[in-house]
């Protein structure tokens, strides 16, 4: 999730469509956020990763 995230945010900055640097910068987001309380041990929805 974080790395499709980057990508969009690479593509939306090239190609200036901010509605995919807006999706990529929450799917970053979203999956920093996963990684870290899976790191920490407490798993979100019965996972503790996400790939």
């Amino acid at each position: 999730m974080i790395i499709l995230g980057v990508i969009l945010i690479i593509i939306g900055a090239v190609t200036g469509i901010s509605i995919l640097y807006t999706i990529g910068a929450i799917l970053a987001v979203v999956g920093l956020v996963l990684t870290i309380l899976g790191a920490v041990g407490r798993g979100v929805g019965g996972r503790k990763t996400y790939f």
